[in-house]
């Protein structure tokens, strides 16, 4: 499988001068976390919306019938992929979309009920930050603490509820670590207490099992981007039955649950890739596993000074997180930048100062230790060559850039302990 739209190939800096002649290198990209390439199938099934089949799905004459015939084939196969009822699946623009309207849709449906959501600490931002708009309108969230490696203690959910608790929103599993929560486990209190259940499934989507009613969830969210699809399309799953008001207001589109024309060409693309990824999910989860282990023997084997952060098992098969001490991710990342290898890190600079991830921070790592984050997610198109070249790069880049620190000069050896997942 190959991108549709090949990034450019990067080339390091010459031997001399900023006016040497420039080697081309392979990139290799280990970002699939982030965002990942649209599949040539996918890209095949949604050409034709675009073009000779660009019709409104709410029109009647063929180019219209045909869109929502492919709207609702689309409908039909999430819903199989989910273990849902096609009446039951909602399309969104996205993850962000369908978290805000999941917390923001049962809060507000719920109001009279109560005013109290449970989430954790380490929830993406689309869950966060939506949490905390909700005070505004006298909604109280706790924001449950978790251990060393990104694990919620289901006893803590169920002590956190309240008379007045109306929602339950727990990632399936972390974005930065790939820490995989126990939903299941969650859900079986939820139930028991009849609060709704939602978890953000953005990073679960295409690797791990989406059946709703063996998850016990009433609401999920997906993003197909996460999964060889397009970006700007996700899905809402609403169990029948939950309190739930829209929030998206105009058109009647979506049985009057999500306003504004409907993406056909990206519901296309989604509903493909979720069917792709699903149909060979063994086969691609053995891949991008075996490479993310060779990651990891590889780098806590070379690098001094580094963990793994997250789970040491439980964990999303194509992530490998890492801290390292004495530097900083963004360095990381631009001297991986130069030699055409693309990563992430879950430090953002902010006012000019390095910030820490706030996940990072929920394990209990120190900011020195927390700034220099790297996640490296691999994926179908990675290859054991490539793995190889990222650690022989990265390992002369870390001690090149620790050589530069005050901090590491002046470090006692063997600085950190064994920890999260496994260190060194």
């Amino acid at each position: 499988m190959s991108p549709t739209n090949p990034v450019p190939a990067a080339t390091p800096p010459g031997p001399n001068s900023a006016s040497s002649e420039r080697q081309p290198v392979e990139p290799i990209y280990l970002d699939h976390a982030a965002t990942t390439p649209v599949r040539p199938e996918v890209a095949a099934a949604m050409a034709p919306f675009w073009s000779e089949r660009a019709g409104n799905p709410s029109s009647i004459y063929q180019w219209g019938r045909e869109a929502r015939r492919a709207l609702d084939e689309a409908r039909e196969t999430v819903a199989a992929i989910l273990g849902a009822r096609p009446q039951e699946i909602i399309f969104t623009s996205g993850g962000t979309e369908s978290d805000n309207a999941a917390i923001k849709g049962v809060a507000f449906a719920n109001r009279r009920r109560g005013n109290h959501i449970i989430t954790t600490a380490i929830e993406h931002h689309a869950v966060l930050h939506t949490c905390e708009w909700l005070e505004q309108f006298g909604f109280q969230t706790t924001y449950l603490p978790v251990d060393r490696y990104g694990l919620v203690d289901p006893a803590a959910v169920e002590a956190a509820i309240t008379d007045q608790t109306v929602l339950i929103t727990i990632m399936y599993a972390n974005n930065e670590i790939g820490t995989i929560e126990p939903i299941a486990e969650i859900a079986r209190i939820a139930r028991a207490r009849k609060i709704p259940f939602h978890t953000d499934a953005v990073q679960a989507g295409g690797a791990l099992d989406l059946n709703v009613n063996r998850l016990g969830v009433d609401l999920l969210s997906l993003s197909a981007h996460k999964f060889y699809g397009p970006k700007g399309v996700g899905v809402l799953y609403v169990r029948s039955g939950t309190r739930w008001q829209p929030q998206q207001q105009g058109g009647a589109q979506e049985r009057n649950r999500r306003a504004g024309t409907e993406n056909t060409a990206g519901i296309v693309g989604l509903a493909t890739a979720l069917k792709l990824a699903y149909d060979h999910l063994e086969e691609h989860n053995a891949h991008v596993q075996r490479l993310r282990d060779r990651l990891i023997e590889g780098i806590l084997s070379a690098v001094p000074d580094c963990q793994l952060t997250g789970h040491p098992t439980r964990r999303l098969p194509n992530n490998a997180s890492f801290a390292f001490r004495y530097v900083e991710g963004e360095s990381i990342l631009l001297s991986l930048d130069v030699k055409g290898i693309y990563a992430s890190s879950g430090s953002a600079c902010t006012s000019g100062a390095l910030e820490p991830s706030h996940v990072l921070v929920a394990l209990g790592l120190p900011p020195e230790l927390a700034r220099g984050s790297l996640r490296l997610t691999t994926g179908l198109d990675n290859t054991e060559a490539q793995i190889d070249r990222v650690i022989a790069e990265l390992v002369p880049a870390i001690a090149s850039l620790r050589a530069m620190s005050p901090a590491f000069a002046g470090a006692p050896p063997a600085a950190v302990p064994a920890a999260v997942g496994g260190a060194r």
